[in-house]
């Protein structure tokens, strides 16, 4: 970006943005992120650096936009998200290119399975899975799998949803992937869970956590936190449930994603008030409860 920035080259400062702005929403710094993929909006002319797409894998202001959407949810601005989301496949649909296609539906699965709205994760399943399987992109074939494990999961079907993860799972890491394994991961434990597996669901969280120590990838890291913190509640070892819900709180915060924060605050409010807390519960709730509208 400093070498662009010195030769006014813009087609460079829009490969720096997009590169910064997808590691630094991996790394979980979302508002840094969010102002390079602005950028990238900003800078990118469609027509003019045409030829950008090739080093960037999809067009620039597409990946931008669907990291967006990612980014912002958890920031807390969930609506924002997935308008940005949708307009990342509706671009990625005109422009008739498989490959952006694939990764925006993709990221907006992603998306779609944190926000939680089952009907529409469905579709978008359904159609990332044909996708993938028509053009042969086993990356993103992998992903749909996982996913489609999740919709059964949530649909009633938790055998075959753990299944699909498990297979999904395994077809991912033989691509040679890393990136979002502490997300499918998971999934997974939250399937194992909702079987009544809890103590393989612990295992499987602190998996996920171990990888995100080993690659930094932290944009999920409080989620996990949280969720291994319900796992000690129905276990009850409340005291070490409270340390994993302040360390996802610390976490949330340190990222400003408030969507993190509210979840892992109204996770330990829950545990104050159940042990007679009452007024612990509210003060930790309100703040972060307060800055949503």
């Amino acid at each position: 970006m400093r070498l662009s920035r010195q030769r006014n080259d813009t087609a460079g400062l829009v490969l720096g943005h997009h590169s910064s702005g997808r590691n630094l929403m991996v790394l979980g710094r979302f508002a840094s992120s969010r102002l390079h993929l602005k950028e990238v909006l900003a800078l990118y002319d469609p027509n003019s650096d045409r030829s950008l797409v090739y080093q960037a894998e999809v067009p620039p202001h597409v990946l931008a936009q669907a990291y967006l959407g990612n980014g912002l949810f958890c920031l807390g601005f969930a609506d924002q998200a997935l308008a940005m989301s949708n307009a990342a496949i509706a671009e990625a649909r005109r422009l008739a290119h498989p490959p952006s296609l694939a990764f925006s539906s993709m990221m907006g699965t992603r998306l779609l399975s944190l926000i939680g709205d089952t009907a529409v994760l469905g579709e978008h399943v359904d159609r990332l899975v044909e996708l993938a399987t028509e053009q042969g992109f086993p990356f993103w074939r992998a992903q749909g799998t996982i996913f489609s494990g999740w919709v059964k999961v949530i649909n009633g079907d938790v055998t075959g949803g753990i299944f699909l993860l498990r297979s999904g799972s395994a077809a991912y890491r033989a691509t040679g992937a890393v990136l979002w394994m502490p997300h499918h991961i998971g999934l997974l434990a939250r399937a194992c869970e909702i079987a009544g597996r809890i103590e393989e669901a612990a295992t499987q969280l602190d998996d996920a956590l171990q990888i995100v120590e080993k690659t930094g990838e932290r944009w999920f890291a409080a989620e996990l936190n949280r969720r291994m913190g319900q796992l000690l509640v129905r276990q009850g070892h409340t005291a070490a449930a409270e340390e994993f819900y302040r360390k996802a709180l610390r976490i949330a915060a340190e990222q400003e994603a408030k969507l993190w924060e509210l979840r892992a605050a109204a996770s330990l409010a829950r545990l104050c008030r159940d042990q007679g807390r009452r007024t612990e519960a509210h003060d930790l709730l309100a703040p972060v409860y307060d800055w949503f509208t």
